[in-house]
Protein backbone atom coordinates (compact mmCIF):
# COMPACT_ATOMS: atom_id res chain seq x y z
CA UNK A 1 0.00 0.00 0.00
CA UNK A 2 3.35 2.44 0.67
CA UNK A 3 4.59 1.81 -2.51
CA UNK A 4 1.15 2.54 -4.14
CA UNK A 5 0.53 6.07 -2.40
CA UNK A 6 4.55 6.51 -3.41
CA UNK A 7 3.33 6.37 -7.22
CA UNK A 8 0.35 7.85 -6.63
CA UNK A 9 1.26 11.34 -5.36
CA UNK A 10 4.86 10.87 -8.05
CA UNK A 11 2.23 10.30 -10.81
CA UNK A 12 0.56 13.65 -9.31
CA UNK A 13 3.98 15.47 -9.26
CA UNK A 14 5.46 14.84 -12.25
CA UNK A 15 2.56 13.54 -14.46
CA UNK A 16 1.65 16.52 -15.01
CA UNK A 17 4.81 17.97 -16.73
CA UNK A 18 4.57 15.27 -19.35
CA UNK A 19 1.14 15.06 -20.05
CA UNK A 20 1.91 18.79 -21.23
CA UNK A 21 4.55 17.95 -23.17
CA UNK A 22 3.20 15.60 -25.16
CA UNK A 23 -0.50 17.38 -25.71
CA UNK A 24 0.76 20.34 -27.17
CA UNK A 25 2.86 21.16 -29.73
CA UNK A 26 5.98 20.58 -28.13
CA UNK A 27 6.54 17.43 -28.94
CA UNK A 28 5.71 17.86 -32.74
CA UNK A 29 8.84 20.05 -32.83
CA UNK A 30 11.37 18.75 -30.20
CA UNK A 31 11.91 20.73 -27.72
CA UNK A 32 12.72 18.79 -25.22
CA UNK A 33 16.29 19.46 -26.00
CA UNK A 34 15.47 23.65 -24.86
CA UNK A 35 13.24 22.10 -21.74
CA UNK A 36 16.63 20.20 -20.73
CA UNK A 37 18.33 23.73 -20.66
CA UNK A 38 16.10 25.19 -19.22
CA UNK A 39 16.65 22.63 -16.37
CA UNK A 40 20.34 23.62 -16.12
CA UNK A 41 19.69 26.78 -16.16
CA UNK A 42 17.32 26.38 -13.03
CA UNK A 43 19.58 24.30 -11.40
CA UNK A 44 21.94 27.08 -11.97
CA UNK A 45 19.28 29.43 -10.91
CA UNK A 46 18.52 27.88 -7.49
CA UNK A 47 21.97 27.77 -6.39
CA UNK A 48 22.88 31.07 -6.63
CA UNK A 49 19.72 31.75 -4.31
CA UNK A 50 20.67 29.43 -1.50
CA UNK A 51 23.89 31.34 -1.50
CA UNK A 52 21.93 34.39 -1.25
CA UNK A 53 19.82 33.44 1.15
CA UNK A 54 22.31 31.84 3.27
CA UNK A 55 24.17 34.92 3.11
CA UNK A 56 21.91 37.83 3.69
CA UNK A 57 19.40 36.72 5.48
CA UNK A 58 19.78 35.60 9.28
CA UNK A 59 17.84 33.06 11.39
CA UNK A 60 15.17 33.94 13.19
CA UNK A 61 14.21 31.99 16.54
CA UNK A 62 11.30 32.81 16.61
CA UNK A 63 8.25 32.62 13.89
CA UNK A 64 7.62 36.23 14.01
CA UNK A 65 6.70 37.83 10.44
CA UNK A 66 9.75 40.31 9.73
CA UNK A 67 9.07 42.33 6.22
CA UNK A 68 12.91 43.17 6.49
CA UNK A 69 13.62 39.86 5.51
CA UNK A 70 10.46 39.19 3.51
CA UNK A 71 11.30 41.78 1.21
CA UNK A 72 15.26 40.59 0.97
CA UNK A 73 13.89 37.01 -0.08
CA UNK A 74 11.53 39.27 -2.44
CA UNK A 75 14.38 40.71 -4.57
CA UNK A 76 16.86 37.04 -4.19
CA UNK A 77 13.22 35.95 -5.87
CA UNK A 78 14.31 38.13 -8.89
CA UNK A 79 16.92 35.86 -9.51
CA UNK A 80 14.43 33.45 -11.15
CA UNK A 81 13.85 36.59 -13.70
CA UNK A 82 17.52 37.01 -14.64
CA UNK A 83 17.31 32.69 -14.82
CA UNK A 84 14.42 32.95 -17.18
CA UNK A 85 15.93 35.71 -19.43
CA UNK A 86 19.42 34.23 -19.67
CA UNK A 87 17.32 31.01 -20.62
CA UNK A 88 14.93 33.00 -23.19
CA UNK A 89 17.30 35.24 -25.01
CA UNK A 90 20.82 33.66 -24.24
CA UNK A 91 20.57 30.11 -24.60
CA UNK A 92 20.88 28.63 -28.43
CA UNK A 93 17.22 27.35 -29.18
CA UNK A 94 16.64 25.13 -32.50
CA UNK A 95 14.37 26.76 -34.90
CA UNK A 96 11.37 27.11 -32.93
CA UNK A 97 8.74 29.82 -32.64
CA UNK A 98 8.62 32.41 -30.08
CA UNK A 99 5.36 30.74 -28.89
CA UNK A 100 7.00 27.37 -28.35
CA UNK A 101 10.23 28.30 -26.89
CA UNK A 102 8.26 29.79 -23.76
CA UNK A 103 6.51 26.78 -23.03
CA UNK A 104 9.54 24.80 -23.42
CA UNK A 105 11.21 27.05 -20.61
CA UNK A 106 8.46 27.16 -18.58
CA UNK A 107 8.47 23.17 -18.67
CA UNK A 108 11.78 22.72 -17.95
CA UNK A 109 12.11 25.33 -15.27
CA UNK A 110 8.60 23.60 -13.54
CA UNK A 111 10.04 19.90 -14.18
CA UNK A 112 13.77 21.04 -12.40
CA UNK A 113 12.04 23.18 -9.59
CA UNK A 114 9.49 19.45 -9.29
CA UNK A 115 12.82 17.69 -9.29
CA UNK A 116 14.77 19.57 -6.82
CA UNK A 117 12.07 20.51 -4.26
CA UNK A 118 9.57 17.71 -4.11
CA UNK A 119 11.27 14.61 -5.38
CA UNK A 120 13.66 13.68 -1.93
CA UNK A 121 10.57 14.59 0.28
CA UNK A 122 8.50 12.24 -1.81
CA UNK A 123 10.91 9.14 -1.77
CA UNK A 124 11.44 9.06 1.34
CA UNK A 125 7.90 10.09 3.28
CA UNK A 126 5.60 8.94 1.02
CA UNK A 127 6.32 5.24 1.44
CA UNK A 128 6.08 5.63 5.11
CA UNK A 129 3.38 3.35 7.14
CA UNK A 130 1.19 6.03 7.85
CA UNK A 131 -1.20 8.11 4.98
CA UNK A 132 -0.48 12.11 4.93
CA UNK A 133 -2.61 14.08 3.21
CA UNK A 134 1.19 16.32 2.80
CA UNK A 135 2.38 14.34 -0.38
CA UNK A 136 -0.78 14.69 -2.28
CA UNK A 137 -0.65 18.58 -1.62
CA UNK A 138 3.21 18.73 -2.82
CA UNK A 139 2.10 17.25 -6.17
CA UNK A 140 -1.03 19.82 -6.64
CA UNK A 141 1.60 22.68 -5.41
CA UNK A 142 3.54 21.58 -8.27
CA UNK A 143 0.62 21.57 -10.81
CA UNK A 144 0.33 25.46 -9.49
CA UNK A 145 4.05 25.50 -10.15
CA UNK A 146 3.45 24.49 -13.84
CA UNK A 147 1.52 27.19 -14.13
CA UNK A 148 3.23 29.77 -12.41
CA UNK A 149 6.81 28.70 -14.04
CA UNK A 150 5.13 29.01 -17.86
CA UNK A 151 3.23 32.19 -16.90
CA UNK A 152 6.56 33.91 -15.48
CA UNK A 153 8.35 32.56 -19.19
CA UNK A 154 5.25 33.97 -21.45
CA UNK A 155 5.44 37.07 -19.56
CA UNK A 156 9.45 37.26 -20.12
CA UNK A 157 8.89 36.26 -23.94
CA UNK A 158 6.52 39.10 -23.97
CA UNK A 159 9.07 41.46 -22.78
CA UNK A 160 12.40 40.59 -23.99
CA UNK A 161 11.51 39.08 -27.08
CA UNK A 162 8.80 40.87 -28.88
CA UNK A 163 9.25 43.79 -30.21
CA UNK A 164 6.32 45.21 -31.07
CA UNK A 165 4.63 45.33 -27.87
CA UNK A 166 1.95 47.80 -27.50
CA UNK A 167 3.08 50.95 -25.19
CA UNK A 168 0.01 50.82 -23.29
CA UNK A 169 0.38 47.62 -22.22
CA UNK A 170 4.18 47.74 -21.34
CA UNK A 171 3.33 48.79 -18.00
CA UNK A 172 0.78 45.85 -17.36
CA UNK A 173 3.43 43.59 -18.57
CA UNK A 174 5.54 44.65 -16.57
CA UNK A 175 3.53 44.91 -13.24
CA UNK A 176 2.51 41.04 -14.02
CA UNK A 177 5.98 40.18 -14.12
CA UNK A 178 6.75 41.56 -10.62
CA UNK A 179 3.57 39.94 -9.33
CA UNK A 180 4.49 36.69 -10.09
CA UNK A 181 8.36 36.72 -9.67
CA UNK A 182 7.33 37.64 -5.93
CA UNK A 183 4.21 35.38 -5.77
CA UNK A 184 6.33 32.99 -3.36
CA UNK A 185 6.97 35.80 -0.94
CA UNK A 186 3.10 37.36 -1.06
CA UNK A 187 2.14 34.01 -0.07
CA UNK A 188 4.20 33.58 2.57
CA UNK A 189 3.33 36.70 4.02
CA UNK A 190 -0.36 35.72 3.64
CA UNK A 191 0.21 32.53 5.50
CA UNK A 192 2.34 34.23 8.13
CA UNK A 193 -0.68 36.59 8.59
CA UNK A 194 -3.97 34.10 8.46
CA UNK A 195 -1.50 32.05 10.86
CA UNK A 196 -0.72 34.80 13.56
CA UNK A 197 -4.56 35.99 13.26
CA UNK A 198 -6.20 32.01 13.90
CA UNK A 199 -3.39 31.97 16.76
CA UNK A 200 -4.92 34.84 18.59
CA UNK A 201 -8.20 33.59 18.48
Amino acid sequence: MTVFHFFNCAILTFGPHAVYYSATPLSEYDTLGTSIKAAVVYLATALVKLICLATFLKVSESDSFDPYQEFLKALIGFIDVAGLYFALTQLTHRNISQNHKFQAVGLGWAFADSVLHRLAPLWVGARGLEFTWDYILQGLEANANLVLSISLAALGSLMWLRKNKPKTLIPIIYLSAGIVATMPSITRSFLAHYNYCYDDM
